[in-house]
């Protein structure tokens, strides 16, 4: 049995805390069941956004008589995009090499299991077994796709993200499918399969597409979709899966009344939710605690009750994004790799996230529905891009159905609360706002190396819109947009 300072459990952001154990000379173990690079690498955020970057292209070219031009029909080379797509996956094979290349580090292909606390069983892809330990382990092994109990799901053809980007990836796009979940995974292929003429049907239980986004900009993003010939269907769930002649048909069901509508596609893609990890890992053995969903409790310190055991990313249930999963994987290096002194800590208040459909959307802090929640009042700015010259040079003008924008709000105190943006470049607009929002548990250090955490008494300004409205703001750019939504506050109350 071999026995390492560290052993990492999952290649995604895992590998930032393998990497810093190996530069301050530690001998560690790096497991991983499917490619190194997790997800985000092999069959998510960045697969997915080389594809999002040929549908965005798309659909700017189908507006651009607003602003005087108009092009030809896009002639489509699935091929070359694949090529592009595949060799940012294939980038996991040397990331691999690179590791088998190290005295200090074994990388193991396989699917890790406790037998206890400070011990694993690793099964690797050749069906060889090999039993490791240490005295510090860290869970990165993230999650997969929940597979809903729909009848006759398991024995047809249906694709998830894992497999789309496996041994299920088309040879081209799809005439049609069928999409079950209308989270971000699925409108963002909703939005890249249909920009390629694939004809989309997009179901999604609750009542809205992108629950957990505004209603306004869930309602915004329906509008767009359907303008594209998207058939969106919300407030039904699936039932029945039927397949004939290579077409699957879906058997849906109000959750209102109860009556019944059938779907039809040549491919059925699953994007109903994720599932935890940890039933792979026999995490019963660890005496590690986790949640009723299955994934792994972590304090502040993303330590797990087992003091030499971490967790970070998408195991732990909180926020599953890969930024979300680095900004651990360097909480973890700081406290526990490098041992630094200066403590960090977990903070979840300002964790930013964009959906890359059309239009694009992004989000920072709480909505609006859950700040009525936990405040009696409340100031809400929306400014729209028909409202700025930047805007208006895109092509949108006022009351289109398409027209996105920006929404603030914020607390009596001129706190930063949430920021929601629909609508050109909105990932890169939500940016300096989770700047600001961070702010508030920023910590200056004295001569005396004295650490003031509460610096809402020191600098009232931190974490307000303060600074905002004081700034210049380039013009015309879209920079008004979202510093001028300030300006439109209004007071709410519930």
């Amino acid at each position: 049995m071999k026995k390492y300072d560290l052993i990492v459990i999952g290649g995604g952001a895992g590998l930032f805390v393998a990497e810093a154990a190996i530069n301050v000379g530690l001998k560690c173990a790096i497991i991983e069941e499917y490619k190194l690079g997790g997800t985000c690498l092999t069959r998510g955020c960045i697969p997915t956004k080389i594809m999002v970057a040929t549908a965005d292209l798309i659909r700017e070219a189908e507006r651009a008589n607003r602003v005087g031009l108009s092009f030809e029909k896009p002639v489509i080379s699935w091929k070359r995009i694949s090529d592009r797509l595949w060799g940012q996956i294939n980038l996991s094979e040397k990331v691999a090499d690179k590791l088998n290349s190290l005295d200090n580090v074994d990388y193991y292909n396989g699917t890790g299991s406790f037998i206890d606390e400070k011990t694993l069983k690793i099964l690797l892809k050749d069906n060889e077994e090999v039993i490791i330990e240490s005295e510090t382990i860290v869970i990165a092994s993230g999650v997969r796709t929940f597979i809903p109990n729909i009848e006759g799901l398991l024995g047809s053809d249906f694709i998830t993200s894992e497999t789309f980007f496996s041994d299920k990836y088309p040879d081209k796009p799809w005439e049609s499918m069928v999409i079950l979940g209308a989270g971000a995974i699925g409108a963002e292929f909703t939005h890249i399969f249909s920009s390629l003429g694939t004809k989309v049907s997009l179901v999604e239980m609750q009542d809205r597409i992108l629950p957990l986004e505004e209603e306004s900009i869930s309602d915004l993003a329906k509008t767009v979709f359907e303008s594209k010939g998207i058939n969106v269907y919300t407030g039904y769930k699936a039932v029945k899966v039927s397949e004939e002649g290579g077409i699957k048909a879906v058997t849906l069901e109000s959750v209102k009344d109860g009556s019944v509508i059938e779907v039809k596609g040549h491919a059925l893609f699953i994007s109903s939710g994720m599932k935890s990890n940890t039933d792979k890992l026999n995490i019963e053995n660890s005496g590690v605690l986790t949640d009723e969903r299955g994934y792994v409790i972590t304090d502040k310190y993303l330590k797990t009750n087992k003091d030499h055991i971490y967790a970070l990313g998408d195991i732990n249930g909180k926020f599953q994004f890969r930024h979300k999963a680095n900004y651990e994987a360097e909480i973890i290096i700081n406290n526990v790799i490098n041992k630094n002194e200066n403590i960090r800590t977990a903070s979840y208040d300002s964790v930013p996230w964009a959906i890359f459909t059309y239009p694009q959307i992004a989000h920072a802090g709480k909505t609006e529905r859950e700040i009525r929640e936990i405040h009696d009042e409340y100031y809400v700015g929306i400014k729209k891009y028909s409202q700025v010259a930047a805007g208006i040079a895109l092509g949108y003008e006022r009351e289109e159905y398409d027209e996105g924008f920006v929404k603030v709000i914020v607390s009596k105190e001129n706190k930063l609360l949430g920021v929601h943006i629909a609508g050109p470049y909105a990932s890169v607009l939500i940016q300096p706002f989770v700047y600001l929002m961070n702010s508030k548990a920023s910590c200056i250090r004295e001569k005396d190396e004295t650490c003031f955490t509460e610096l809402g008494i020191i600098c009232p300004d931190l974490g307000s819109y303060n600074t905002v409205q004081e700034a210049m703001v380039i013009h015309p750019s879209l920079g008004e947009l979202t510093a001028w939504a300030f300006n439109k506050l209004e007071l709410k109350t519930k």
